[in-house]
């Protein structure tokens, strides 16, 4: 767009699309083709579908400085789904902001086993279930809103995140099933609180794999979500040692892990004398992903 002033040719939503694609690979972009699309439906207000009957429309020059704008930032490596306030997740939008981690499709499967799991467990109560980090809260309204007889206890260290995850649960009317705490892990919980499931996509970076993080992630996204100490399990370790507190006998305790630091968390869930290792479930990639216990 940086010839925009200076060529006859009308700048249609189809070439815009065109040459910031091209532009956003120039830049290292993963997907330039979706970032261009979904930044320039943002600029338009409207669906990224309707993008594709719209391919000869010139849009309005506040449309096209408003993209401009968004172009720009996500050059210089702002994550889109911070430039447009929102992620989709397990078919549902919710908003993020740079308080709260981008909502990723891997942890979709953490949502799919605990509903399983919750669709397992007969229970006349609300089933108790506990999100530990809810960070955006995308695991606990997913939960609250494909399983009704339950309660979720959503918790996270950071008040801001809280803040995000509140909005998210109004905005999908779950906010009703839904306590929010704020704390480190159980830290702010009664002893009495006693669950059936609890769940967490914790921080299991490690320190090492820090560094190597994409631009985009590392220098954007909030260090406590993803940073888990030297070998990516210091949050994990603590929660490992304090979850058996909060478990009714037999209830689920399910973690989201990183490949290279699964295997250690099975070891420290297999030294933990109040737990039982069940099998760990691997992602589309064929990679660990979700790590399973069940209380003794």
């Amino acid at each position: 767009m940086a010839d925009e002033q200076t060529t006859a040719e009308p700048w249609t939503i189809g070439r815009l699309l065109t040459w910031t694609t091209d532009f956003l690979r120039g830049k290292g972009a993963d997907s330039p083709r979706l970032d261009a699309e979904v930044l320039l439906a943002h600029a338009r207000g409207c669906q990224r579908i309707e993008l594709y009957t719209a391919f000869a429309e010139e849009p309005a020059e506040a449309v096209r400085t408003a993209f401009r704008e968004l172009v720009s930032r996500r050059a210089m490596g702002t994550p889109v789904a911070y430039l447009v306030g929102q992620r989709e997740f397990f078919s549902l939008s919710f908003e993020v902001t740079p308080d709260v981690l981008i909502p990723r499709p891997e942890t979709e499967q953490l949502v799919v086993r605990a509903l399983d799991l919750a669709k397992e467990m007969k229970s006349a109560e609300p089933l108790k279930i506990a999100d530990v980090g809810t960070g955006s809260g995308a695991i606990a309204v997913c939960i609250a809103k494909h399983f009704e007889n339950c309660s979720v206890t959503a918790i996270d260290i950071s008040p801001a995140a809280l803040d995000v995850a509140r909005r998210n649960a109004e905005k999908h009317g779950v906010a009703e099933r839904i306590k929010f705490v704020a704390g480190d892990l159980f830290s702010t919980l009664s002893s009495t609180e006693k669950y059936s499931l609890v769940l967490s996509n914790p921080p299991y970076v490690s320190s090492e794999e820090m560094a190597d993080l994409a631009p985009d992630v590392r220098d954007y996204e909030p260090h406590l979500a993803l940073d888990g100490g030297e070998h990516g399990t210091e949050v994990i370790e603590r929660l490992i040692a304090q979850s058996p507190g909060y478990l009714l006998s037999g209830a689920w305790l399910l973690l989201e892990v990183g490949a290279t630091n699964a295997e250690r968390v099975e070891a420290l869930i297999s030294q933990d004398s109040e737990l039982e290792l069940q099998e760990t479930l691997k992602d589309i990639a064929g990679l660990p992903r979700v790590v399973q216990a069940k209380r003794k």
